[in-house]
């Protein structure tokens, strides 16, 4: 039988290019029964990344992070697990919000234990609720029903009020002679208070960010800890991390790629891409 992970990963890729597929192709694609691909639905759809209408499955466009979090979505996992390494069992950890924080979260207290989470992600705390073994502490503010984050003067006033040694942040964009950047001038407040209440400040987010630049100036790079991103990571900016002293982590995306067989009840097989 297909091993779950493999099957959520190509379900979530199928529907990023797709965008909506017959339920049944799924099961001819996967080779399970319709019992097993519903159960896989069921969960995918619990999470907010997917929904079901009539016989056919698609991304849930009307969440957006849900949406960023099909894209490259083993990609982000990796991320994740690499990030969730330098925690330790019973610390408190703040969040801001985005699709590499929210796996992140989740990876967070699958693996570690009597984790304490703090944020201003309504969308992070609902993703997570059915889960176990976790505080949460939300901050309040003004709601932004797109990203379903809480932002503003009041989220700033929260955050004052909490500590934590690590803070993880999703970015839009990066300047390589500057630092990251975002394209929302409350969220990059909402980042300035947290940031001040923490002493190391991390990165998590895909290669593909650091090609974009935001409007609005996030985190410079002589305030950051380390980058968990991928091995895509151009040179420039690989180059003015490192001069800047931060740590840099990257996972292999040369090593995700999944190739499917095509007889019945024969498990996927991972393989490196050539070149």
């Amino acid at each position: 039988m297909v091993n779950i992970r493999f099957r959520t990963v190509r379900i979530l890729d199928i529907l990023a290019v797709q965008k909506t597929v017959k339920i049944s192709v799924l099961t001819e694609e996967l080779h399970v029964s319709h019992v097993t691909l519903r159960k896989d639905l069921d969960n995918l759809e619990k999470r907010g990344l997917v929904k079901r209408t009539y016989g056919y499955v698609s991304l849930n466009v009307a969440d957006y992070t849900g949406r960023r979090m099909a894209i490259n979505y083993l990609t982000k996992q990796k991320i994740a697990k690499a990030a969730a390494e330098i925690i330790e069992d019973g610390e408190t950890v703040m969040l801001e919000s985005g699709s590499c924080c929210t796996i992140f979260a989740e990876e967070l207290i699958t693996v570690k234990k009597n984790i304490t989470i703090i944020t201003n992600s309504i969308y992070i705390a609902n993703y997570l609720c059915e889960l176990s073994d976790f505080k949460i502490i939300l901050l309040g503010g003004y709601f932004q029903p797109d990203s379903q984050v809480v932002v503003g003067p009041m989220t700033t006033e929260c955050a004052e009020k909490v500590f934590s040694d690590k803070l993880f942040l999703g970015v839009d964009g990066f300047i390589p002679g500057h630092g990251f950047t975002g394209m929302d001038h409350l969220r990059v407040e909402t980042v300035a208070a947290l940031s001040k209440q923490a002493n190391k400040i991390y990165v998590l987010t895909e290669a593909a960010k650091f090609k974009r630049r935001g409007t609005f100036d996030l985190i410079q790079l002589d305030k950051l800890a380390g980058v968990f991103t991928d091995d895509g990571i151009p040179k420039e900016a690989e180059d003015a991390l490192l001069k800047n002293n931060v740590m840099l982590h990257k996972v292999p995306v040369k090593e995700e790629k999944i190739k499917w067989r095509k007889f019945p009840e024969m498990p996927p097989i991972m393989f490196t891409e050539k070149g």
